[in-house]
């Protein structure tokens, strides 16, 4: 059955193009995270260790609704490690070293950067393809990451 929401079938596709390369830049960024969750190392462990974990359950949640928005324009979501890959503008390589500063600063980086693809795009989505609502949704996912890349940021202080 095809979608009925007042946006063109062209538009939509586009849209849920550009989102599933949001959906793979989140589960990167997830995985990196989860991976210093599990990994950090050093003094402030305990501390690092809890708040990467809240930073990943997060990243989590983001990742699901982003699918879900795609599937509400009538597409499918990207949902294997491959398609994640072939699609993210992140490395899943670590740069730093496997300490919380190491850890911190790659994730801020990432962080920094996805709110800038997302920046790129809200008028796009809103004026060019038609589209308020997926506008409006990656203006709250540029939010969501200003706190946390100003959480990240913070350690670092």
């Amino acid at each position: 059955m095809d979608t009925q929401i007042g946006i063109i079938s062209d538009n939509r596709a586009q849209v849920a193009q550009a989102l599933n390369v949001f959906l793979a830049d989140e589960f990167v960024l997830f995985t990196k995270t989860k991976n210093a969750h599990w990994n950090v190392e050093g003094a402030n462990f305990h501390g690092l260790h809890l708040f990467f974990e809240e930073q990943s359950k997060a990243l989590d949640d983001i990742a699901d609704s982003i699918a879900e928005r795609i599937r509400t324009l009538g597409h499918y979501a990207p949902a294997t490690l491959k398609e994640f890959l072939d699609l993210t503008h992140f490395s899943e390589q670590l740069w730093e070293i496997n300490d919380g500063p190491g850890f911190i600063r790659e994730l801020l980086n990432d962080h920094e950067s996805l709110i800038m693809q997302f920046r790129q795009k809200v008028n796009y989505f809103a004026i060019d393809l038609k589209d308020a609502g997926s506008s409006d949704y990656i203006t709250g996912l540029i939010e969501t990451h200003e706190k946390m890349a100003w959480m990240l940021r913070s350690h670092l202080q």
